[in-house]
């Protein structure tokens, strides 16, 4: 990874955008991609979206989600201390003894998720189990409800872990938000390396970073509708099921390190998939599998039954410990998703329709 594009992505990561805030966010990527777009728009809910020209108005859209999972102050009490509710799939398990910003109408807030010193946890019925979230405490240094509000805090501000990206050996990257912020850095690379070869794809490529994936896909569900997309590939993660404690035969074979994943059944449609896997097989860009049987989890749920139906599929990355402070990706991975949409959208012609025929 080059540092301008390691410097995008550790930008992209570093700011806070839960779901339902995500401007801040969205900000970075649309300052970003402006460079390599004609033009870069967004919708009354922030979704925003970057448009390159094709040679016909037919439009394949890459999707992405800007949205984090967080949390938003749900009461205050007299003493001071603040209690939270999810935003998203927040975890419950990883947020003791935590820090955390707090995003109030003066600014970021540091608070910390308070942890009972286990000497006077010991000996306790369920001390060890994990905490319920309404029994999750915020501490933010304030004596009383008073400091608190002093700080420009109130209940309905939302709220994120402090971590940010660091690098382990043989190029995995570690941050909070890789869900799915890599999404929208990886669908930004598709557009520039698109822009800076001078082909002309056959159809416009517009890229969409989302909102709301994370309650439900509205975002995507609100653009797809306006936007009207011929085809679709949505970007999303999916789990690597290759660490300890994992059952393949319950979750399925995914790993760290061996390609992006392409996702079979419900939402995907036949024929996309099927030019995805010859693509694959035409550039050696390695591939996994996964299965969807009822529902996929992600945008394309909501993407593909747009107005008549758009044809799509779910291309997803590898990540470790998902929803976590340390989710986990590989750069190997990162690269051949890039290749596998970028060689998807030059593959396709003014003629391409993706329809199933009776005859």
């Amino acid at each position: 990874m080059k540092k301008e594009d390691q410097e995008f992505l550790y930008r992209l990561l570093e700011t806070p955008s839960p779901t339902g805030f995500e401007m801040p966010g969205q900000k970075v990527w649309a300052d970003w991609i402006q460079h390599h777009a004609a033009t870069v728009e967004c919708d009354a809910y922030g979704s925003t979206w970057a448009t390159l020209p094709g040679k016909s108005e037919k439009i394949v859209m890459l999707a992405a989600h800007a949205d984090e999972i967080g949390y938003m102050i749900k009461y205050i009490d007299d003493q001071g201390f603040l209690r939270l509710d999810r935003v998203g799939g927040s975890d419950a398990a990883t947020a003791r003894g935590r820090r955390i910003s707090i995003f109030g109408e003066k600014g970021p807030v540091s608070g910390i998720i308070g942890n009972t010193a286990i000497h006077l946890r010991h000996g306790e019925k369920d001390s060890e189990k994990s905490p319920a979230v309404h029994e999750l405490w915020v501490d933010v240094g304030a004596s009383n409800a008073s400091e608190v509000a002093k700080l420009g805090i109130r209940v309905g501000h939302p709220a994120v872990y402090q971590d940010g990206p660091m690098e382990l050996a043989n190029r995995r990257i570690v941050s909070r938000a890789l869900d799915n912020r890599i999404g929208g850095y990886i669908i930004a690379q598709v557009m520039r390396r698109i822009a800076a070869s001078k082909r002309k794809p056959a159809f416009t490529l517009v890229c969409l970073n989302a909102v709301q994936e994370e309650i439900g896909g509205h975002g995507a569900m609100m653009a797809t509708y306006r936007l009207k997309p011929a085809v679709c590939v949505c970007l999303d993660v999916t789990h690597a099921t290759d660490t300890p404690g994992l059952d393949a035969v319950r979750h399925g074979k995914v790993k760290l390190g061996a390609g992006p994943t392409l996702t079979h059944g419900t939402s995907n449609h036949p024929l996309v998939v099927k030019r995805l896997e010859k693509i694959a097989a035409t550039t050696k860009t390695p591939i996994q599998h996964e299965a969807s049987s009822r529902t996929t989890g992600t945008d394309t749920d909501k993407i593909f039954h747009s107005r008549q139906g758009v044809p799509s599929a779910l291309v997803s990355l590898p990540l470790r410990c998902m929803h976590s402070v340390v989710e986990t990706a590989h750069l190997d991975d990162i690269n051949h998703t890039i290749e596998l949409l970028t060689s998807f959208v030059l593959s396709l012609t003014e003629k391409d329709e993706f329809s199933q025929k009776l005859k």
